[in-house]
């Protein structure tokens, strides 16, 4: 997406070209505090923002915050902000800067006028990240489409290298001229891509039901909680799994045996605050895998101190993909990085969620979920056998519902 290329060598010949091309660039990440977004929710955002650059390989050097009721329409911060953080960038040698929100072609086009340095959003971010996590030729396509619909009504701002004339009839500009063409080839990929999209979406749900009526239990949550550590300790697989966001893109199903009962594990793709629309949309045959399980087992970091926050944006976007939802398990992983800070006796200041321990927080809302909840370790491998049980209960339950008969059967040969 870099302004100095034709859009034909950024996209269209399918290289998936990254808006980060070096893992050195000099970033700085600019955030708004608003009425709907508290100083301490934009900090959240930008800690996150940080950790997605970090992803993509880029080296946050400074953060930028500014107090306003709403973006300014122009260049998202103030003027005068703008002026310090230009005055910054060229002092610092900053190559990257990065915004906590998506902006509109003409903010990005102001913007870039101004710092004479890339911008990115944190839409077109994400789908740098996705852009070199995606392993699968799907995922690829997945997030191809999502590409091209976001630069789609970008394409002036890749072209404001080359002269536009202004005038009447047969006064256009090459720049114009070009800027045609490439809509015209963007959006017959973009059809080529949803009709291959459709393909293979087609043979995947052959798969599904190929699969037969064996339970499926999916695991989701936020990203970077670590769904892939507990899919290799319990499907016993080798699917990559590191301390990074996204660091899991295509979805892995594992068929897993626990006491002779076989059900279908799958690990899916992590969500994340702010996702962008476009690639919920590329990636939904994706997250058909998640509307199609049986039990959704909901994995929660709860060593983040946001935790509650994440576990929010997750079952928001549960409900728009089963508005009816699923019978669920959370499990609170990583309890072996988990911290409090103990209050002192004579502290009389309210108590704060950094002041409870794991005893204290299993009496809050958790202890409503009873069985359906549990703590463990996939790192250290704590009460991973307690989870195993849980899992196999869970499916059984289904399992048995299913398949009357074969229950039958099973309950007999255990009495002889």
């Amino acid at each position: 997406m870099n302004t100095t290329y034709p859009i034909s060598y950024c996209m269209l010949n399918n290289n998936h070209t990254s808006s980060i091309e070096t893992p050195a660039e000099r970033a700085i990440l600019i955030g708004l505090i608003t009425h709907e977004q508290n100083e301490r929710k934009a900090k959240e955002y930008i800690e996150e923002l940080a950790f997605l650059a970090d992803t993509a390989g880029a080296v946050v050097v400074k953060h930028f915050f500014q107090n306003l009721d709403f973006a300014n329409k122009k260049t998202f911060v103030g003027s005068g902000k703008l002026e310090e953080i230009q005055k910054y960038v060229e002092e610092n040698d900053i190559q990257l800067a990065i915004f906590d929100d998506e902006l509109s072609p003409s903010q990005l086009r102001n913007i870039e006028n101004e710092l004479k340095v890339k911008v990115l959003d944190r839409t077109s971010l994400i789908l740098d990240i996705f852009a070199k996590r995606a392993q699968t030729s799907y995922s690829k396509t997945q997030v191809e489409l999502a590409q091209l619909q976001y630069l789609l009504p970008r394409l002036t701002r890749m072209w404001t290298h080359l002269e536009r004339q202004r005038g009447g009839i047969g006064m256009r500009g090459p720049g114009e001229t070009q800027i045609e063409t490439d809509r015209r080839i963007i959006l017959q990929r973009i059809s080529l891509l949803k009709k291959e999209l459709k393909s293979i979406d087609t043979q995947k749900n052959t798969q599904r039901k190929g699969r037969g009526n064996m339970v499926r239990i999916a695991l989701v949550g936020y990203t970077n909680v670590g769904k892939s550590t507990i899919m290799n300790l319990i499907s016993k697989s080798e699917v990559f799994a590191e301390n990074k966001l996204f660091a899991t893109l295509d979805t892995t199903v594992r068929k897993v045996v626990i006491d002779n009962l076989p059900f279908l594990l799958t690990d899916t793709v992590g969500f994340i605050r702010k996702l962008p629309h476009g690639l919920v949309e590329s990636f939904k045959s994706t997250l058909d895998e998640v509307r199609e399980a049986d039990i959704w087992v909901h994995v929660v970091d709860i060593s983040h101190p946001q935790f509650e926050d994440q576990i929010q944006v997750v079952e928001k976007t549960l409900s728009e993909i089963e508005p009816n939802g699923k019978p669920s398990i959370m499990v609170f992983n990583k309890i072996d990085a988990f911290t409090y800070t103990e209050k002192e006796e004579d502290d009389l200041s309210p108590i704060k969620q950094e002041n409870l321990s794991i005893e204290d927080l299993k009496r809050t809302w958790m202890s409503k979920k009873g069985e359906n909840c549990i703590f463990i370790s996939a790192k250290d491998k704590t009460n991973i056998e307690e989870f195993k049980a849980l899992l196999y209960d869970k499916a059984k339950e289904i399992h048995t519902s299913r398949f009357p008969y074969n229950n039958f059967l099973y309950e007999n040969y255990d009495e002889e």
